[in-house]
């Protein structure tokens, strides 16, 4: 009995630490939702990732003199798919509330399976199928609730895309964990993702935005939050499975609605059933018996999280 009650605290507060760290994820949507109202959302993400691949390169200074060839290109593997998923996130928040975005970029859980199944010939099964046909219910009840028809603004499909991009990064952490060291592949992934939000802004027409503590504050902030939670996170799923992770870090999306209902957000009662059927299906699909072997090591998958 005694045993039982000291594994139980254990695991309390392990699970806590990742409650703590999903709502934390979830109150960056409206964060950043304010942010590029103030800052182009490709310099906001060079700005929040520099910052961060800055810190974590303090903090594992000492083993990155072993860094090596096979994990720089992990780390730009992942750090491409990083700038891509939060940059078109981001982008997004230009035009989507925060409630919105979030459930929307809920999708990348049921992607997984399937680009594994597409990369890796491993074939989902019937739980991801499921998974995968109730968040695209929830996904069409999300596109312009009340109207006639469904219909797909522009914040919708940028954020759309965007689960594409991060879904792969979890994939690629999930390839390369074991492989590599964790810490300084995690100083590379945050640097590039950094480096190529700022060489984004000329390309796409941004410009240096005007000063502002909101900005400033939001992404050093943000910066900041990625790495520490982070670490957090690989400490917390060194005792709790991926598979109760998972249904921890599905409410992510359902804090940035709270959150973002307490901030004004107003969501119609169709979108509001949307976004169950796409928390359900992230779930569904996540707790899929196949997809549990071939993604275990996707625990790592918070890395980026650090997105995140």
């Amino acid at each position: 009995m005694l045993h039982n009650q000291s594994r139980w605290r254990a695991f309390s507060r392990q699970e806590a630490v990742l409650v703590l760290a999903t709502v934390v994820w979830g109150a960056t949507f409206l964060i950043i939702h304010i942010a590029v109202q103030y800052s182009g959302p490709w310099f906001f993400v060079g700005m929040r990732f520099m910052t961060a691949g800055l810190i974590s390169a303090l903090l594992f200074a000492r083993v990155l003199k072993g860094l090596t060839l096979k994990e720089v290109f992990a780390g730009a593997c992942i750090g491409v798919m990083i700038f891509f998923g939060y940059g078109l996130q981001t982008a997004g928040l230009q035009a989507l509330n925060s409630s919105t975005s979030a459930f929307i970029s809920a999708l990348y859980v049921p992607l997984v399976p399937l680009l594994q199944w597409l990369v890796f010939r491993k074939k989902p099964g019937l739980l991801t199928w499921i998974g995968v046909a109730l968040a695209f219910i929830g996904l069409v009840l999300l596109a312009d609730p009340g109207s006639i028809g469904v219909t797909f603004g522009t914040g919708e499909i940028v954020t759309i895309i965007s689960t594409l991009p991060i879904a792969l990064e979890i994939i690629f952490i999930g390839w390369f964990a074991g492989k590599v060291h964790l810490g300084r592949v995690t100083v590379v992934q945050l640097l590039v993702a950094g480096i190529l939000g700022f060489l984004a802004v000329p390309v796409t027409g941004e410009h240096i935005p005007e000063f502002s503590w909101v900005w400033i504050v939001a992404s050093v902030a943000l910066g900041v939050a990625s790495c520490m939670i982070q670490l957090a996170m690989n400490w917390a799923q060194k005792s709790v499975s991926p598979a109760r992770a998972t249904i921890i870090y599905a409410g992510e999306p359902v804090w940035a609605a709270i959150i973002g209902r307490i901030a004004g957000d107003r969501l119609p009662p169709v979108a509001i059933a949307g976004a169950v059927f796409i928390v359900a299906g992230a779930l569904i699909s996540e707790l899929s018996p196949r997809k549990k072997t071939a993604v275990s090591a996707q625990h790592e998958d918070e890395i980026e999280r650090a997105e995140v």
